[in-house]
């Protein structure tokens, strides 16, 4: 089984590797950064499951990472905070952080305020055999790996897999995705998405997921319809 991965975002040695020996210890995979340039790097480049996030950073505030990754990730961030006042964490929630742990904390309240974000990230998940697509991180991985899509790709495919098996009408999809604001183009164009979904699949070795209706439309297969990993 794949190991969670934590990022932790500290400039503070002696927190940081506290916290990553008894992360790790508790079996997740760590990595950790000491700035807001290197926190953002190694968040886009490593897709955690999860960041922890302090506020006073060398080069700039923690607030800095949260609002520049809630622009196109929704990763769970736990904020590490000083401060306990309730108009700081208000602050922070209102900026997207999903959770804030008083310094100093226990080791046993932050690992469960991690699992509480780990279970919540698991019920926003759909899974067909090896495809998983996660639903408030707009991640797709298969076998592990994440397949890089559009945010069109990235919807037809949470659409489709919400009930594997269905056929779904082409006027169908573009009704459904009009409404979230990422297609506005005609039947034609959806195809050509949908025809780069499949190519995406199968540059990842995701073969035999996507059924076109000739004439109709789109239906991912059932688990047993799906050639295993």
């Amino acid at each position: 089984m794949t190991q969670l991965h934590v990022l932790i975002i500290d400039d503070d040695d002696d927190i940081a590797r506290l916290l990553q020996l008894d992360l790790q210890d508790a079996g997740y995979h760590t990595s950790r950064a000491d700035s807001v340039v290197k926190g953002l790097i190694l968040a886009r480049e490593h897709a955690p499951d999860l960041l922890l996030l302090d506020l006073g950073l060398p080069d700039g505030d923690g607030r800095d990472v949260l609002t520049r990754l809630r622009k196109n990730s929704q990763v769970p961030i736990i904020v590490l905070t000083a401060r306990d006042v309730i108009e700081e964490k208000v602050e922070l929630l209102t900026l997207g952080a999903d959770d804030y742990v008083v310094k100093p904390f226990q080791l046993q309240e932050l690992l469960a305020r991690i699992a509480v974000q780990f279970r919540q990230e698991v019920e926003a998940s759909l899974q067909v055999s090896g495809l998983e697509v996660r639903l408030q991180q707009r991640l797709v991985l298969y076998g592990g790996q994440e397949l890089p899509l559009t945010p069109t790709e990235f919807e037809l495919l949470a659409l489709l897999m919400q009930q594997p098996g269905r056929v779904y009408s082409r006027q169908e999809l573009i009704e459904t995705l009009r409404t979230k604001e990422t297609l506005r183009e005609n039947s034609n164009v959806m195809d050509v998405h949908m025809a780069n979904l499949r190519s995406k699949l199968r540059d990842h070795g995701a073969y035999s997921y996507l059924r076109t209706v000739r004439g109709y439309g789109y239906a991912l297969r059932g688990p047993q319809s799906i050639d295993p990993l």
